[in-house]
């Protein structure tokens, strides 16, 4: 009997390993009551959400979704969706490997068994507009249904060894017509379906899905912010250490200069070049650019990057560029070339646009008259 009751508990510690890691995906796939939204060839969205993962649920009623959707998720052919799970409370670290991960998956998509294949921009988002809770995903339809697509997806997802890892789900419609998605995960190598859910229609929320994330994801909101996600990108991009280095050495406060600054912008072929070289020699001014010339050697790298990296390196490049404007101007009049944007955004900033299309001499003219009345 006691020999027994041991086997027993060998046993089922043997198998806890494994149900306690399904456990764990099946928690993380079905936590959040989440909404989705889908591209459509007219560049408007179809929202839709799931639910009801038993197809007897009397619950589910008769609702269908948006039938625009049918045409993307059901039958002729296959849709598949992948997502990144992260939720609205996740730190910096699973925001960049998240976003590293859904940039690698977009160009796997592109190219080898899945070219035949047609991809759209898919968006998860939280109902209610929470801040931090949108996630990018993406939607691969296979119009032939091919049996190699998904075993094709399941290795792709097999691939993904550091979390947070993506779940692939695949769409499909019963006898009567209704969408369903099956939700898969691959664990320790092991596939696993993690989810039923029917697909169900969902309103179109006031504003879009992306607006609440505004705030911190198209500008970071001091230096800080901006640093810790370029610090999370040291072990894998060599070069965010150099330009952290740069940035720490920067003076957090700084004092204004007693010689105007100027900030000249244009579009490429423009002349910019032309007239920022020729007006910082006539007024025996520094030139200075963004991103700075310390750093700008690393332009193609974090060019490469996903957002949230590349507007990291780039605002951390203006604090450097901020720097090295209040010590020169302490000294001389100070040319910019490329920070316009910022400046139309400040109060009475006294931006004034110059037509480039007269002769170089015109141009050059008409900036130097600017500069004499405005800022001299």
């Amino acid at each position: 009997m006691a020999f027994a009751r041991l086997r027993a508990r060998l046993l089922l510690r043997r198998l806890s390993g494994p149900l306690r890691a399904r456990r764990g995906v099946c928690a993380r796939a079905m936590a959040p009551p989440c909404r989705f939204a889908l591209e459509l060839p007219d560049c408007t969205l179809a929202h839709f959400a799931l639910g009801a993962d038993n197809p007897g649920d009397a619950d589910a009623g008769d609702a269908r979704p948006d039938p625009r959707l049918a045409v993307l998720l059901g039958p002729p052919g296959r849709s598949y969706s992948l997502c990144v799970a992260l939720g609205p409370e996740v730190g910096c670290r699973a925001r960049v490997r998240g976003a590293r991960l859904h940039q690698r998956l977009l160009h796997q998509l592109r190219r080898g068994p899945f070219q035949r294949c047609q991809l759209r921009r898919l968006l998860c988002y939280c109902p209610g507009g929470q801040a931090g809770g949108a996630q990018h995903g993406l939607l691969l339809r296979d119009p032939s249904d091919g049996p190699d697509t998904r075993c094709a997806l399941l290795d792709l997802l097999g691939t993904c060894e550091e979390a947070p890892r993506p779940l692939l789900g695949e769409f499909e419609a019963d006898a009567q017509g209704q969408l369903w998605q099956r939700l898969w995960a691959v664990q320790d190598g092991r596939r696993l379906q993690v989810g039923h859910a029917r697909v169900l229609p969902a309103p179109e929320p006031p504003l879009h899905p992306v607006v609440p994330d505004l705030a911190s994801s198209v500008v970071f909101p001091d230096r800080e912010a901006a640093r810790v996600v370029l610090e999370e990108c040291t072990p894998f991009i060599p070069e965010a250490r150099e330009v952290l280095e740069l940035v720490d050495r920067c003076p957090k406060q700084v004092q204004r200069g007693k010689f105007p600054v100027i900030a000249i912008e244009g579009l490429d072929a423009t002349g910019k070049t032309t007239v920022t070289q020729s007006v910082s020699g006539l007024l025996n001014a520094v030139l200075l650019k963004s991103p700075p010339s310390c750093i700008g050697q690393w332009r193609k790298i974090f060019d490469d990057e996903p957002t949230i990296i590349r507007r990291a390196f780039y605002s951390l490049g203006n604090y450097i560029v901020a720097s090295e404007i209040a010590k020169e101007s302490a000294r001389s009049p100070v040319i910019i070339d490329r920070v316009e944007v910022c400046y139309q955004r400040m109060e009475n900033p006294g931006c004034h646009v110059v037509d480039a299309s007269p002769s170089r001499e015109d141009v050059l003219r008409k900036v130097l008259s600017l500069i004499q009345n405005n800022c001299m």
